[in-house]
């Protein structure tokens, strides 16, 4: 099996105690999608995000009610012990904004500015310089997002001349990719300019297609040593949203790109948030770079599985891990890495459950009504009856408690 490259040499960006980039472990995100205006709100979601596993959050900065709100709903969330950095994600007026509110500057951990969304007012000043010129004030990092679907038109109109006076010029598609990677650098050394140091720089390059997405970042990649943040942008809902993720930051991630990344669900209608986060999370983890919860085996069912029994458990004890983990996360040190499989039958069910460090192997059809657990591969107990369930996660409770150190208290 290929084993995932070693990751790009990056500075360390540092967001309010986060490193971002270096030979830090490639950093989870997530965004809001409440009026930031709302400070209860956004609190409330910024809140359930940091406890689902983002390490950053970031957060709309739209309008003179959002930036006024911004250190209300820092302070709010420092009264809670969430420390998870804020970020502020500016369009069109952030420079009024950010100069106007310099609480709001100050409250923010980073700045995410989108250079097909800023240049100049209709005074003639330069909105990019004066964001620029904010970060480096407060001390902030800044990240510049090119988007492709608001990308720098001043930058698509000059490539598009000069690339109507090639021998063989570029395809549309070919064109755009190369605009968000020029609007991308050409961005940065501007900051730099200004005096932005190198290490307060992240880029990113996002787009809606898989293929088009690890185009421009192997490129980019080859072409800086900026930290990159991944995402697919508009990935989409549901399983379509995942699987597009999936496939375009795994490619990236095996060949040692992208230092901090975002998976953009749309969520279904009351669905929650956090899902983003989880599966931002189990990218990471099953691909062996990070371990943030433990996780389930469980085998998917066939003929000799009719009961639902197996499946029901499965979920149960995935839900039960996850919840638990804020809790684990503070006490013991090491419990993410756990692994516990919840098997079906007979054929599998043993093997996989000694390769755990806990396992239980339920009983398929017409097999024998019982339910041997097995602990870092030795079997344990045999458990029967209608109580597995809650047998099997007091054994898990009980796994936790004797095999990981507890952690010292604060």
């Amino acid at each position: 099996m290929s084993q995932v490259a070693q990751r790009r040499a990056s500075p360390r960006v540092w967001v309010d105690g986060v490193a971002i980039g270096g030979d830090a472990p490639v950093v989870v995100q997530s965004m809001t999608n409440t009026d930031t205006a709302d400070i209860t709100g956004t609190t409330k979601q910024v809140y359930e995000l940091a406890q689902a596993g983002s390490e950053l959050v970031r957060i709309t900065v739209n309008t003179s009610e959002a930036a006024a709100a911004v250190p209300h709903i820092r302070r709010r969330l420092d009264a809670l012990g969430c420390k998870v950095p804020l970020i502020g994600d500016f369009h069109y007026n952030g420079h009024r904004l950010l100069t106007e509110y310099p609480e709001c500057a100050q409250a923010l951990a980073k700045y995410r500015i989108n250079p097909g969304n800023v240049g100049k007012n209709r005074k003639g000043e330069d909105q990019f310089a004066m964001m620029i010129g904010v970060a480096i004030q407060y001390g902030k990092p800044v990240r510049i997002g090119v988007n492709w679907g608001s990308l720098d038109q001043d930058v698509v109109v000059r490539m598009m001349d000069e690339n109507s006076r090639l021998a063989q010029p570029k395809d549309v598609r070919e064109l755009t990719r190369e605009a968000l990677i020029v609007s991308a650098l050409e961005s940065a050394k501007r900051a730099e300019e200004l005096g932005l140091p190198h290490d307060r720089i992240v880029l990113s390059c996002k787009v809606s297609e898989v293929q088009d997405l690890i185009a421009v970042y192997q490129e980019l990649a080859g072409r800086c040593d900026y930290a990159l943040h991944l995402g697919l942008t508009e990935a989409g809902m549901g399983s379509k949203g995942i699987v597009a993720s999936t496939a375009a930051l795994a490619v990236l991630l095996q060949q040692g790109i992208g230092d901090t990344i975002r998976v953009s669900l749309t969520p279904a209608p009351g669905g929650a948030r956090t899902e983003e986060v989880v599966v931002a999370q189990e990218i990471l983890q099953t691909m062996g770079l990070r371990a943030f919860a433990p996780m389930v085996t469980a085998c998917p069912g066939c003929g000799r599985t009719t009961s639902t029994v197996f499946q029901e458990l499965a979920q149960d004890i995935q839900g039960y891990l996850r919840a638990q983990m804020p809790v684990w996360r503070e006490q013991y040190s090491g419990v993410e890495e756990m692994t516990v499989a919840v098997m079906g039958c007979i054929v599998n069910g043993p093997g996989e459950s000694k390769m755990a460090n806990i396992g239980i192997s339920l009983p398929g059809t017409g097999e024998t009504p019982s339910a041997p657990v097995y602990v870092d591969g030795e079997k344990t107990v045999t458990l029967r009856g209608e109580h597995i369930a809650a047998e099997f996660q007091r054994i898990v409770d009980d796994y936790v408690v004797r095999k990981y150190r507890a952690k010292a208290p604060d």
